[in-house]
């Protein structure tokens, strides 16, 4: 994905072409959301996505939808791309995150050890018409106030603040040179970096409490938490089913076979590293791995933790290998350029954030079952500070909302035209207001798709763990 091909237009043509989408998909129309009777069978896409993963974890998976209509809206990223792949697009295409909800905007470390704040996940990340990401984000921020309580009005306020900071960075892009676009990012110790106004003292302290935190998940907290020394050797703690260790999961030949695969895995992948971060990589050996259950959607996946040892015991590195599979988007914003997953999301991620992780690569491999299987690899954790929005207020969460709108137009202004899409949005707030309504109707959606769920489990359709 690139904007290679505007740079043949002149600024003014590309504002054109931005205004002249107006009339094909007027901003006020993606205040709509009203499904059709042809809509697909929202449990037949969850179930034709479980078909590929590992049956005993999808009952996991499911569990884990069941919890909350935010908990379902986590997992339901194929279902939102149904819904959004059916209807009408602007046609101006920037590289999609896939999953943009307000959890994937988190602190992140960049190789110079600056705190960021950046899109985290790009398991769906493929071109794409850029407002599929706003809206993803702005419902999310309906479904977790609804989950708080909040009413009606601090939820669109919400929504309107996130959207409105996606709009007016876009625009703020649109007048800059393209370096100064590239170069862009969010430090977390420069708040007015990244679009936040009139904090009160509370909500300040809280953003500098969260930026404190996030600098102590270093590898090394992880590895204290993950591992244990046994016998004077330092090993993954099983916690199964969430954390299995390959020595647990398939003992003799088999096991061996499958701690073969991935030792081949961490070293083969080096290949798609810069040399010296493939130098560095070189220094460590593996020690341990182990089975790991992520997230909500991911979960079934096949994700595996690798501990890794440098100097001795106590120069540990904790890499997560985590399958590929094709985007949700793909089947409406059409097929990756890419045939191998794990370099779609890779490049994806590389495109999209300001600093990507030194670590961050992908490979192909041949597991035990004779199957090959697109894996990505990145740091298990590295200043990751995950924001907590069952504890927001009304303030903190709007205040969040327009630093993950912000952030997710810098993300886009590096793939797609911030110049048409500055104009498409213009300097009103009529696609902000439009938003705010979509928000609204997609979580209504999102709460009866959970009780589909919901409903396909009592009927014994699906099995969900609830434990």
């Amino acid at each position: 994905m690139s904007t290679i091909g505007t740079a043949a237009l002149t600024p003014a043509e590309r504002a054109a072409c931005g205004k002249r989408a107006r009339a094909k998909v007027p901003r006020s129309s993606h205040g709509r959301f009203e499904p059709d009777g042809g809509r697909p069978d929202p449990v037949d896409i969850l179930e034709s996505q479980s078909a590929a993963r590992i049956p005993e974890l999808v009952p996991i998976r499911y569990g884990r939808m069941l919890q909350s209509p935010f908990r379902f809206y986590r997992g339901a990223a194929a279902i939102m791309a149904s819904d959004l792949g059916a209807g009408p697009g602007t046609g101006i295409p920037v590289q999609l995150c896939g999953d943009a909800h307000m959890l994937n905007f988190r602190l992140l470390a960049s190789p110079e050890r600056h705190l960021m704040f950046d899109i985290n996940d790009f398991d769906e990340t493929l071109p794409g018409p850029w407002e599929w990401d706003v809206k993803r984000l702005a419902t999310s921020l309906v479904i977790a106030g609804r989950a708080n309580g909040f009413s009606a009005r601090d939820r669109a306020a919400a929504v309107r603040r996130c959207v409105r900071g996606y709009r007016e960075r876009m625009r703020e892009f649109a007048a800059m040179r393209t370096l100064d676009v590239w170069y862009a990012q969010d430090n977390a110790d420069d708040l007015s970096s990244i679009r936040a106004e009139r904090l009160s003292d509370g909500a300040r302290r809280r953003f500098s409490a969260a930026a404190a935190r996030a600098r102590t998940r270093t590898n090394l907290q992880a590895v204290a938490k993950l591992t244990r020394m046994d016998g004077g050797v330092r090993r993954i703690a099983p916690e199964p089913p969430l954390i299995t260790p390959v020595r647990d999961l398939l003992p003799g030949a088999e096991g061996d076979g499958l701690a073969e695969v991935l030792r081949r895995l961490i070293e083969d992948y080096g290949r798609s590293l810069s040399s010296e971060r493939r130098a560095l990589l070189g220094r460590y050996r593996v020690a341990d791995m182990a089975r790991k259950v992520v997230g909500v959607g991911s979960v079934g996946t096949r994700c595996w933790i690798v501990l890794l040892l440098g100097r001795d015991d106590d120069d540990p590195l904790l890499l997560q290998a985590k399958e590929a599979c094709t985007s949700v988007l793909a089947p409406y914003a059409g097929a990756s350029d890419y045939t191998d997953q794990g370099q779609r999301v890779v490049a994806g991620q590389r495109l999209m954030q300001a600093a990507s992780d030194i670590f961050l690569g992908w490979e192909t491999v041949e597991g035990i079952d004779g199957r090959r299987r697109d894996f990505y690899v990145r740091q298990l954790r590295d200043w990751k500070g995950i924001a907590q929005p069952e504890t927001m207020t009304p303030e903190i969460m709007a205040i969040f909302g327009r630093l993950c709108g912000a952030s997710l137009a810098r993300a886009h202004a590096r793939s797609g035209d911030p110049i048409a899409i500055g104009a498409y949005l213009g300097g009103g707030d009529t696609f902000d207001r439009a938003l705010a309504e979509f928000a609204e109707a997609y979580a209504d959606q999102n709460e009866r798709d959970r009780e589909a769920l919901a409903d396909a489990t009592r009927s014994g359709r699906v099995t969900a763990d609830t434990a």
